[in-house]
């Protein structure tokens, strides 16, 4: 098992962003919309939107578990509503 943390600059509200691309399996995964955003940023899969995925508030966080890690790191993304907004994440990889 490893762990892995990060944060994830979504430049342009509205174009969902990769939080990695990496192949690892996830065995649970934790995303935050940073206290210090301007909005909400929604997490999901790669056609995540406002409304479309997880919303979140500013402080505000999600945390799925995989179990043995069934799930491809690489199929997370977020959105944000406000340019420049952040998602923090951290993830516990198979």
């Amino acid at each position: 098992m490893r762990y892995d943390a990060g944060t994830t600059d979504i430049p342009t509200a509205g174009t969902a962003a990769q939080i990695s691309n990496t192949l690892d399996k996830v065995k649970a995964i934790s995303v935050r919309c940073k206290p210090g955003n301007v909005g909400n940023i929604a997490f999901g899969v790669s056609d995540v939107t406002m409304t479309n995925g997880w919303t979140l508030r500013p402080g505000e966080s999600k945390a799925v578990h995989f179990g043995e890690g069934s799930v491809l790191f690489s199929t997370f993304w977020v959105n944000a509503a406000n340019n420049g907004d952040d998602a923090e994440w951290d993830v516990v990889l198979e």
